[in-house]
């Protein structure tokens, strides 16, 4: 595990906070983890819908990567702010005690806590760059487009600037019929025993996001995947429904395409060529950058260390590319 110097976790409430849905909370309640160095250049890391700021900093395949000494956003040289996004980690989410009376979220509803969260608790107004990985990466592209002047650069990691739809929205949709139509759901307000038979699909979600070949190497036969299914089972029963549907249900507007002509600062986006959730052969990032003049595109191909989806959390087999972009934008390097 690398070292991270300076962590700290604080929690910040934003008063009076309205989600785009016209829902409010008096107070919204979020978990914000920074490390490095405080004078450095700030960094937003925004992450993955099933993450947390420990995404960053407790997963070894992304700390040691990419905040390590000589890494491209090394902790003695920026400083790193990771915010627990609505509904994750330690921020305020449903299982807190408003079940199914919880605001229902949406991706704008994310960056406009963000937005604050940095100018309230950091006093940060510009940031160098934001990273986001997966539900991140799709932040990511949002945020270009809506706020493009918020950040100097920006790196969208296996994400698609396109409307939720086809496999991705399918998976998604078959995980929110499952939570709505358990019978111990009860409408989400099903008190201390949560619900549990929604659990028996969920491991259709990784078989969108890990590689076939390594899902073929864990699983080499009917025994072994017999097996794999009952740990994945037995992953999803330790969550709560709610928050999970919650969380899965806010993807479900998500389309950049309107903003897309609005992105003028670099933009890095970068895909692996064996993820199913969001397939190269739609060619949605290639259209999507006609568009975006100053965005360049990454399709990492696949080998015997990528993991489809998951390849996320192995930045090692793609912090060369985010080196080589930062490179270019010191030197004044255009997409």
């Amino acid at each position: 595990m690398t070292d991270l110097p300076n962590l700290r976790t604080m929690r910040h409430e934003l008063g009076g906070f309205t989600f785009a849905s016209g829902q409010a909370l008096e107070r919204l309640a979020l978990s914000l983890t920074t490390f490095g160095n405080p004078g450095g250049a700030p960094v937003l890391l925004l992450h993955n819908t099933t993450g947390s700021a420990a995404t960053f900093t407790a997963t070894p395949g992304v700390s040691a990567a990419l905040f390590g000494p000589g890494a491209p956003l090394d902790a003695a040289r920026h400083f790193l702010i990771a915010p627990d996004m609505i509904g994750f980690g330690a921020s305020a989410k449903p299982s807190d005690g408003l079940a199914a009376c919880f605001p229902n979220y949406r991706y704008v509803d994310h960056i406009a806590a963000t937005r604050r969260l940095l100018h309230e608790a950091l006093g940060v107004e510009s940031l160098a760059l934001i990273l986001g990985l997966s539900m991140g990466g799709m932040l990511t592209w949002m945020w270009a487009g809506t706020h493009p002047r918020d950040a100097a650069a920006f790196v969208a990691v296996a994400s698609q600037p396109g409307p939720m739809s086809g496999r991705n929205w399918l998976q998604r949709r078959i995980s929110i019929e499952a939570i709505r139509n358990d019978p111990d759901w009860r409408g989400g307000d099903y008190g201390a025993a949560k619900p549990t038979r929604w659990v028996r699909t969920a491991p259709l979600s990784a078989l969108m996001t890990e590689s076939v070949a390594r899902l073929q190497e864990m699983a080499p036969s009917r025994e072994a995947a017999d097996a794999l299914y009952a740990r994945l089972v037995e992953r999803a029963r330790a969550a709560d429904a709610n928050d999970r549907l919650y969380q899965v249900e806010a993807s479900m507007d998500y389309d950049p395409t309107p903003l897309l002509d609005r992105i003028e600062r670099p933009l890095l986006a970068l895909n692996f060529a064996d993820d199913e959730l969001n397939p190269p052969v739609l060619g949605a990032v290639e259209a999507a950058l006609k568009r975006v003049p100053s965005a360049r595109y990454v399709l990492v191909p696949a080998g015997p260390a990528t993991r489809g989806h998951f390849t996320t959390l192995e930045a090692g087999q793609w912090v060369h590319h985010l080196s080589a972009f930062l490179a270019d934008l010191r030197e004044g390097v255009r997409p």
